[in-house]
C-alpha cells in the first residue's frame, strides 16, 4: 500500500450555508460543487483543481471535545503574513481566538500560528513552519495545539 497521504476532509456541520460561508471566508476555499436530496445537503470546497473539504449537513449541536475523536484540523501557510492575514479575517467576523492571537508553537520554536473553531465548535489551527520566534507561547515546552 506505500504511505498514504490525507486526502479530503469530511465534516458534519449543522448549518452547510453558515458552515460553508465560514471556510470559503477564512480559508478562500471555493465551491466545487454543492447540492441536495430532501434535507440532505452537501458542498465541496477546493483550493484551485484540489478537493479539501465536503461538508454535510446532517448534525445538531455542537462538536464534543471531551471525546475521543478528532483533536483539531491544522492548515499550514507559508508564512506568517498569512497567519496574521486569517487572523485579521477571524477578528472581524468576531471568532474568538485562543490565545488571544498568533502564538509559538513551543518555547523557542519557529513555528507557529492561530487557534479557534468553527460555528460547530470544531478545534481548528492556521501555522506557518516558520517565522514565530518571538511570538509567545502559551503553554511553554508543551506543545501549544495540543490544548486549547
Amino acid at each position: 500500500m506505500g504511505s498514504p497521504r490525507t486526502g479530503h476532509v469530511g465534516l458534519n456541520v449543522s448549518d452547510l450555508d453558515r458552515a460553508r460561508d465560514f471556510y470559503t471566508s477564512v480559508f478562500g476555499y471555493t465551491v466545487r460543487n454543492e447540492g441536495s436530496d430532501g434535507d440532505r445537503r452537501w458542498a465541496f470546497l477546493a483550493s484551485g483543481d484540489t478537493l479539501v473539504l465536503t461538508l454535510w449537513q446532517q448534525s445538531t449541536g455542537a462538536f464534543p471535545v471531551d471525546r475521543p475523536g478528532l483533536h483539531h484540523l491544522s492548515f499550514q501557510v507559508d508564512g506568517m503574513d498569512q497567519v496574521r492575514a486569517a487572523e485579521a479575517v477571524l477578528r472581524d467576523m468576531g471568532v474568538e481566538l485562543a490565545h488571544d492571537g498568533a502564538v509559538a508553537h513551543r518555547e523557542g520554536g519557529r513555528s507557529g500560528g492561530i487557534f479557534f473553531s468553527d460555528p460547530d465548535g470544531i478545534r481548528l489551527e492556521i501555522y506557518a513552519p516558520t517565522g514565530a520566534e518571538e511570538l509567545p507561547a502559551p503553554q511553554g515546552a508543551t506543545p501549544t495545539c495540543g490544548f486549547f
